[in-house]
């Protein structure tokens, strides 16, 4: 019974990884992602699978969220800049398909972390580490 109630090894980093991610989508843009980055650097040498599995998929989702923001700004300029008469069906069309959806990407992958399971981010995400599975 005792052993029911013991977290997967890692399961602390991978809840922390997934939080960042989506503070870094919601709340502290930037911030969240440095954190995440020194959380990546500093504990993926020995870290478990399960750890290194939610770190790995959550900076890539956060690389490929700048990306995305990136584009999106591009087109923007491309088709005439921030007075320009599409700016705001861009930026709303890219909120409810991207930014949503790499929201509710991350509180997938959040329950998953705080349920011990791996977890692989679709589209965005890098193949599971050694150790893992869906």
């Amino acid at each position: 019974m005792a052993d029911d109630l013991q977290e997967p090894p890692g399961q602390g980093f991978a809840i922390v990884a997934e939080s960042l991610y989506l503070a870094n989508l919601l709340i502290a843009p930037g911030l969240a992602f440095i954190a995440l980055l020194y959380f990546y650097r500093k504990k993926m040498q020995g870290a478990p699978p399960l750890a290194v599995c939610h770190l790995q998929q959550t900076l890539a989702a956060s690389l490929w969220a700048g990306v995305l923001l990136v584009l999106v700004n591009l087109l923007i300029l491309a088709l005439g800049g921030y007075e320009g008469t599409y700016t705001w069906m861009l930026v709303i069309i890219y909120f409810t398909v991207c930014h949503s959806t790499l929201v509710l990407l991350g509180v997938l992958g959040l329950a998953k972390a705080m349920a011990g399971q791996c977890f692989r981010f679709p589209w965005v995400g890098c193949p599971l580490p050694p150790g893992c599975w869906d």
